[in-house]
């Protein structure tokens, strides 16, 4: 039957069409109405300013620069008033001077230096953050204001200076110096600031260039980060002399020529800053409305048609919640035509899909290993093996035969339920997988599909599940006795070997189990249990792998049909270590003795024992 074609629905209105429809539309009125209010606007002031665009990026970058400075200058003040009226209180000094930092994280430190015979730090506040971040220390910038002592002096005296301490301090950065006279004292009040924020203003390279320099030349911001870095300095500029000539509130252009040979047009200007603040607010205040209205539309239109997708998603999140936590009869009808509809639709086929893999793995668990049966629904098993490391185990009720036959067969059954689930219960808390029934016998493996970790944790747990069933078997013998009701006694063979581990059998019907040799020398030590006296024996290969965790006693060694030597069998009493499985604890025997005497075992008659008369294929060594 061919396999029917995977077609996707047609969407009448896919969301796609509808997001550019409707963006399209916010687009195209959004810049319409920027082109309409740009022209508007700036017509006039084109016509107007057209060769005064110099003076215009000039003083804007001077705008900024000037309100960096008084805004520096004022925090730095307002924070010694501060300082100076708490008085001796660190504590609150030092609140102040968190917070003053935390407002002011540009400021890398403010440093009150008496200029007297010679230069003294009278109060330091640094901001460690900042210097931590830069990789500046406290001793560069001392060296930084002894090197500028002459201008130290000079602003104790009642001057303001800005200098460029880059080429000490290595980080782009402002020193500011104020005079501060306090208590009859000369001192200088240095404020050491990043230049990040101006940087940006002065960082936007055009055919205008703006850049900061102070009273001696010396670059302070420059979008060339190179000349800040070496103190470049332009005293013997044109410009810069011209500058220091006109310090008056006129307008005044000029055009030189530097020694290269280049001739540059540049701009010295003083605006009022009145008439700045004036221009910033208005062109502020249109943006802001404007913004403010595109936004107010755009968050209109886009509340209004994100209703159609936000709640049946929520609804299909909702949904996947209840798949999440195994609940798969979901429930969900889309009133939409969309690719939304499409997805709830695909989303409840999915969710019932699910259910009814569920449902097949847990009734195929019922027969089969979970495991093999995730494999089974995704199509994975074939035939053939591969070989692996694994550690197998066979358990026989002693005395069946003789038990069934005073039980109906239905009573054969129920016993054999009730014994069952709780042998099978030890194995899968073990991590072992059941490979079959044999009649009442159980085939277990531990290694195969799926390791617990490794063969040595495999065997350790196949012997941890064997004493789980002791103490099983002695809960479930609670109570019992008669014929109806007998007491179980049953007998343990485990080995670890090399196994073929697959499927095994033809393309109609076939099984996931092991085969080899190592499988037929365990349900070999299985039979040895009764003349032995014993209710679990382990082979030599799998004591070699436990042997530090298990107390056992050696038995007698065993030829086995097909092995050229003896093959030696232990007898296991318990785990040396509750912690390996606590619900075995360690009030368990300590002895073989103990064991038997615990089971009901009687001691064997070594000199009566003769294992052959079950099977041919031992002969015991004393």
């Amino acid at each position: 039957m061919a396999a029917a074609k995977n077609t996707i629905p047609k969407v009448r209105f896919p969301i796609g069409m509808k997001l550019m429809l409707i963006i399209g539309l916010i687009v195209i009125i959004s810049l319409g109405i920027i082109t309409y209010m740009v022209n508007y606007f700036d017509t006039y002031d084109v016509k107007r300013k057209g060769e005064s665009n110099n003076f215009t990026v000039n003083g804007r970058s001077a705008a900024a620069a000037e309100s960096f400075f008084s805004q520096v200058k004022s925090n730095a003040f307002l924070f010694m008033n501060v300082a100076s009226n708490v008085g001796n209180d660190e504590s609150t000094i030092q609140q102040a001077s968190a917070y003053f930092f935390e407002q002011n994280d540009y400021t890398a430190g403010i440093f009150l230096v008496t200029a007297d015979e010679k230069l003294d730090f009278a109060i330091e506040f640094p901001n460690k953050k900042f210097l931590n971040q830069n990789e500046l220390s406290i001793e560069k910038i001392h060296l930084f204001i002894q090197d500028e002592e002459e201008f130290i002096r000079k602003s104790a005296e009642g001057e303001n200076f800005v200098l460029n301490p880059r080429p000490v301090l290595e980080c782009p950065s402002l020193a500011f110096l104020y005079p501060w006279h306090e208590n009859g004292l000369k001192q200088t009040l240095v404020v050491l600031t990043s230049v990040d924020s101006l940087s940006q203003t002065f960082g936007i390279l055009s055919t205008n260039v703006s850049y900061i320099v102070n009273m001696r030349g010396d670059i302070l911001v420059h979008p060339n980060d190179e000349l800040t870095k070496v103190r470049a300095n332009v005293s013997k500029s044109p410009i810069f002399a011209q500058m220091l000539e006109d310090a008056d509130s006129s307008e005044r252009q000029i055009s030189f020529t530097d020694k290269d040979g280049k001739e540059y047009f540049g701009v010295i200007t003083t605006i009022d800053t009145q008439v700045i603040y004036e221009n910033v607010v208005n062109m502020t205040q249109r943006n802001i409305y404007f913004a403010g209205s595109v936004f107010f539309l755009a968050l209109l239109f886009i509340w209004i048609y994100s209703k159609s997708i936000t709640v049946p998603l929520k609804k299909l999140t909702k949904a996947s919640g209840e798949v999440e936590n195994g609940n798969y009869d979901i429930k969900l009808i889309s009133k939409t035509r969309d690719e939304i509809s499409v997805l709830t639709k695909s989303f409840v086929k999915m969710s019932h899909g699910l259910a009814e893999r569920e449902r097949l793995k847990d009734t195929f668990g019922k027969f089969i290993n979970k495991d093999i049966a995730e494999k089974a629904l995704k199509g994975n098993l074939t035939l053939g093996g591969e070989t692996k490391e694994v550690t197998v185990f066979f358990s026989d009720i002693r005395s069946f035969t003789a038990i069934s036959e005073k039980l109906t067969p239905s009573e054969v059954v129920e016993f054999l339920n009730q014994y069952m689930t709780r042998m099978v219960s030890c194995v899968t808390k073990t991590n072992g997988i059941v490979d079959k029934y044999i009649g009442d016998a159980i085939m277990c493996v531990w290694g195969a599909p799926a390791s617990s970790g490794s063969v040595q944790k495999d065997a350790l747990c196949c012997v941890t599940a064997a004493l789980m069933m002791r103490k099983a078997l002695m809960e479930f013998n609670k109570g019992r006795g008669g014929d109806k009701k007998p007491i179980i006694k049953i007998g343990c063979g485990i080995n670890t070997g090399p196994v073929i581990a697959g499927q095994i059998g033809s393309k109609e019907r076939m099984e996931y189990t092991v085969i080899g040799d190592a499988v037929n020398l365990a349900s070999r030590t299985e039979a040895l249990n009764k003349p032995f006296g014993t209710d679990i024996l382990i082979t030599e290969n799998t004591y070699n792998l436990i042997r530090d965790y298990v107390i056992v006693e050696k038995m007698p060694s065993v030829n086995v049909k097909g092995k050229t030597e003896p093959i030696n069998m232990y007898a296991v009493v318990n785990l040396k270590n509750s912690q390996i499985n606590p619900e075995l604890g360690m009030d368990g025997p300590k002895t073989l003795s103990d064991v038997r005497k615990l089971l009901g075992i009687a001691q064997p008659d070594w000199s009566k024992v003769n294992p052959n008369e079950s099977e041919k294929k031992y002969k015991i060594k004393g």
